[in-house]
């Protein structure tokens, strides 16, 4: 399965340079995809735009992310009330990374940790 959201990228190399033509395959690059939701998107605009649209779920997702890297590990479903928490506290400062951060570093996931032996 596909991941929707990076069809809208597939113009960047990995280094970053746009190109309109797949070089291996030496055909036109399509980058339009549709999303669950049926929204259409083609290129980083409208991804941006459709992230844009619902912060709150980009941002849930980019703190389960931080959060993994925190604390070394997967997210389990009793971690979710403290990633909800943190994006609730951090809507209060218009989403900034910075009290995205400081939430997780409060929270009791990552200040109670269990020291491995």
């Amino acid at each position: 399965m596909i991941e929707p959201h990076g069809l809208p990228l597939e113009r960047f190399t990995v280094t970053g340079q746009w190109r309109n033509v797949d070089w291996q395959a030496n055909a036109p690059i399509d980058s339009k995809v549709t999303m669950p939701d049926g929204k259409e998107l083609e290129g980083p605009a409208d991804l941006r735009r459709a992230l844009l649209s619902r912060p709150g779920q980009f941002v849930q997702a980019l703190t389960v992310k931080l959060m993994m890297y925190a604390l070394g590990r997967e997210i389990e479903p009793r971690d979710m009330p403290q990633v909800r928490a943190i994006v609730r506290a951090a809507a209060k400062n218009d989403y900034r990374v910075s009290s995205l951060v400081a939430g997780i570093v409060s929270s009791d996931a990552f200040r109670m940790q269990a020291q491995e032996e």
